[in-house]
């Protein structure tokens, strides 16, 4: 019977089957942006890829077309630049009248206490990983409408987009901000059979784990490499997360939780409000402690790099995600 149930589900989904679909990825040189090129591309996907760092892109474009991907193209652009996902959203709409699914996966992470992030911090991650995802879902989905065809839409929050992280609120505030404009447009493009799908990772283990600017922290210290080495030991894979991605597509899921510390964390604060806010504390206790043990006997640390913008420098990781749990 529950397989029967799938099936039925699998038929209702606006992409039950990528085979042949025109699938745009974001953030996809790195990470979970890659490991959902790849995994789309085993379905014989055609692709459309982007992300700021073109050589790694290439080499995700590459691997794609080993993979089985039906066709791939690239654009090295930032997602922050509104201009470049028009011009994007020209070219590949010159080809097609729309894509079939969109995902949202490029995105920065840089985390510390209020009194020490920068404005700049704040900015950028909002232009980053809400108003980079707002370009996109300009340029793409009402082409989709117009076209009349069945899509899906993927973007890429996090758990900080669910939970009171530690030191998240800049990053949080992006994540969130995502989070709502998925709630709404999870209503709001039902009547043109789109699917909207949001997805919640927890701890991934991609290599911006040991570059993600925590502002006020020394890295260096034994504290804070224990924290490190704990994150990256209930880490799930980039790949584990990029197949999770592909089913709620094809099963047209909402709410992607990729981890089952945090599928357990979302009932309990949805449950126990209290217990939830005394959980909080505690943490934020902690990582407090931490990073005050990380300064004693150190100079003072730099603050964190800010990602550049289009034409501009940008940190090597600015586009792969560290989800935290």
């Amino acid at each position: 019977m529950a397989a029967i149930g799938a099936a039925r589900q699998r038929r209702r989904a606006p992409v039950p089957d990528l085979a042949g679909r025109a699938c745009l990825i974001t953030g996809a040189a790195s990470g979970i942006g890659r490991a959902t090129a790849l995994a789309a591309a085993r379905r014989a996907t055609e692709l459309l890829l982007t992300d700021l760092q073109a050589e790694p892109l290439q080499e995700t474009a590459e691997l794609a077309r080993l993979a089985g991907a039906r066709d791939v193209r690239c654009w090295a652009a930032d997602v922050s630049d509104h201009d470049a996902v028009l011009a994007m959203a020209r070219d590949v709409h010159g080809a097609r009248p729309c894509v079939d699914v969109v995902m949202n996966i490029a995105g920065i992470s840089i985390w510390g206490p209020v009194e020490q992030l920068e404005h700049e911090h704040w900015r950028r991650q909002v232009e980053v990983n809400l108003m980079g995802p707002i370009s996109v879902i300009e340029a793409f989905i009402p082409p989709m409408i117009r076209a009349g065809r069945r899509g899906q839409l993927v973007n890429v929050s996090s758990s900080a987009g669910l939970f009171g992280l530690p030191w998240h609120a800049a990053y949080s505030a992006s994540k969130f901000g995502l989070r709502g404009v998925s709630e709404v447009l999870r209503f709001d493009l039902r009547r043109h059979g789109i699917g909207v799908t949001l997805v919640c990772p927890g701890a991934v283990d991609t290599p911006l784990v040991d570059t993600v600017g925590i502002v006020g922290v020394d890295r260096t210290a034994p504290d804070v490499r224990e924290l490190v080495a704990r994150f990256r030991r209930h880490a799930v894979s980039p790949e584990h997360v990029a197949e999770a991605i592909i089913a709620a597509v094809e099963h047209n899921r909402f709410l992607v939780l990729t981890s089952p510390d945090i599928q357990l964390g979302y009932w309990f604060q949805r449950k126990f409000a209290l217990p939830y806010e005394l959980a909080m504390r505690l943490l934020n206790d902690r990582l407090v402690a931490v990073a005050l043990a990380s300064r004693e006997g150190s100079a003072p640390p730099a603050a964190a790099p800010i990602p550049g913008g289009a034409g501009g420098a940008a940190a090597p990781a600015a586009r792969g995600e560290a989800h935290d749990a």
